[in-house]
C-alpha cells in the first residue's frame, strides 16, 4: 500500500440499506432483488460514494431510496438516458440502472437500445414481471399473447418482446438472465454484470404477486424447476432434469432434447460458450421460436459476453487527442459559428 492510499472500511450489506421504509407489496419479488444487491455490494470493493443507482418510473424504480449510495429517481423511461450522461462525464463511477419491462422496453425502449449499442460501462437490471404493477395491472411489452388485463379485457393481441433478443439485436456486450427466487444465482449474475467492462443487460424474472402472481412459478418451484430451468455454465454441457439425465445437443444450429444413456453421453451435448455470438441467439430464442419443435427448458445464466470499447473511454480519448493537437476549445467561437452578420 502506498503512503497516499487509504484503506477502505469493511462494509456489510447493512451499510447499503437506508432508514427508509421499504414500500412494496408484501411478497413482492423486489424485496429479494434488493437484498441480493445489498449483499453483493460489499464484495465489489468500492466506496459507497462511487456507486450510483438510477431508476425511472415503476415499482422497481423505488430502488434508489433503499440503497445507501448516491442515486436518482428519474422520469419514465429515461433512466438509461440519465445514466448515459452521468457515465460519460464521471466515468470513474459505478452506475447501476434499475428499470422494469414497461419502463425500460416501452416508453424507454429507444434509450435502452442506444445505451447498449454505445456500450457504456453500466449495469442494467431489468425487472421483468410481464405486467404494469405500479399503475395497477395493465399489460406490458413482455406480457404473453391473449393476456387478459385491465387494459386488455378480451386478451392482448400484441406480440411480446423477448428482452434478451432485443439486447442482442442492439449489440449488447453482456446478456444474462436470472430470477428473484434463486438468491445464489441472482447474486452470481449481479457480480458477473459488475465485472463486465461494458454495458451489461441482466433480465431478472420478478414475481408481481398482486397483478401477475405465479408468472414464472414453473421455473422457481422445486417440483418443476429441475425440468423447466436450464442453468448455463461456460465450458459445460447443457444438462437439466431432476436426475440431470436430460441434455440439449445441436443438429446443425437446431437444438434437440436428448436423454442421457443408451449411447448418448455429455460428450454428445451442446457445450456452452459465452463468446459464441451465433449460438447465443439460438439459446435466447429457444423457448419462443415457433420453428423449434418441442418443449425446451428456459435458460438462465450468461448467454453472451464480448469485448468492445466503451463509449466513455473513446469519448475522453477523443477529447484529449483534440486538445493535444488543436488546443483547448473556444465556446464563444463555437456558439458564433462560421457565419456572422452585422445588422445596421
Amino acid at each position: 500500500m502506498s503512503e497516499t492510499s487509504v484503506a477502505l472500511p469493511t462494509l456489510t450489506a447493512k451499510d447499503f440499506s437506508t432508514d427508509q421504509e421499504v414500500r412494496w407489496c408484501p411478497g413482492c419479488g423486489d424485496y429479494s432483488i434488493l437484498a441480493q444487491v445489498q449483499k453483493i455490494m460489499p464484495g465489489l470493493g468500492l466506496p459507497k460514494e462511487n456507486i450510483v443507482i438510477i431508476s425511472g418510473i415503476g415499482c422497481s424504480s423505488r430502488f434508489p431510496y433503499y440503497m445507501n449510495t448516491y442515486g436518482m429517481h428519474s422520469i419514465h423511461g429515461r433512466a438509461t438516458a440519465v445514466a448515459t450522461g452521468l457515465k460519460a462525464t464521471r466515468p470513474e463511477l459505478s452506475v447501476w440502472i434499475v428499470t422494469g419491462d414497461g419502463d425500460g422496453l416501452s416508453i424507454g425502449g429507444n434509450h435502452t437500445i442506444h445505451l447498449l449499442r454505445r456500450n457504456l460501462d453500466v449495469n442494467i437490471l431489468l425487472f421483468n414481471n410481464q405486467i404494469y404493477g405500479l399503475t395497477k395491472g395493465q399489460y406490458s411489452p413482455t406480457s404473453e399473447e391473449n393476456k387478459v388485463t385491465k387494459s386488455t379485457p378480451f386478451g392482448s393481441i400484441d406480440h411480446p418482446f423477448n428482452p434478451l433478443a432485443l439486447a442482442m439485436g442492439a449489440d449488447a456486450s453482456f446478456i444474462a438472465r436470472t430470477m428473484d427466487r434463486d438468491p445464489k444465482h441472482l447474486q452470481a449474475m449481479l457480480t458477473r454484470s459488475y465485472q463486465h467492462k461494458g454495458a451489461s443487460f441482466l433480465e431478472i424474472y420478478q414475481n408481481c404477486n398482486i397483478f401477475n402472481d405465479g408468472a414464472f412459478e414453473i421455473f422457481t418451484e422445486k417440483s418443476s424447476k429441475p425440468n423447466e430451468a436450464l442453468f448455463l455454465e461456460h465450458g459445460k454441457p447443457l444438462v437439466f432434469g431432476a436426475a440431470q439425465n436430460k441434455g440439449i445437443r445441436l443438429d446443425g444450429l437446431k437444438p434437440v432434447i436428448a436423454e442421457l444413456g443408451d449411447g448418448i453421453s455429455t460428450d454428445d451435448l451442446w457445450i456452452h460458450d459465452e463468446r459464441d455470438f451465433y449460438k447465443a441467439q439460438v439459446l435466447i430464442r429457444m423457448f419462443d421460436d415457433p420453428r423449434i419443435e418441442g418443449h425446451f427448458p428456459r435458460p438462465f445464466g450468461v448467454f453472451y459476453e464480448s469485448d468492445r470499447a466503451c463509449y466513455e473511454d473513446v469519448m475522453w480519448m477523443q477529447i484529449e487527442e483534440t486538445i493535444a493537437t488543436k488546443g483547448p476549445g473556444n465556446l464563444d467561437k463555437l456558439l458564433r459559428g462560421k457565419e456572422v452578420w452585422e445588422i445596421a
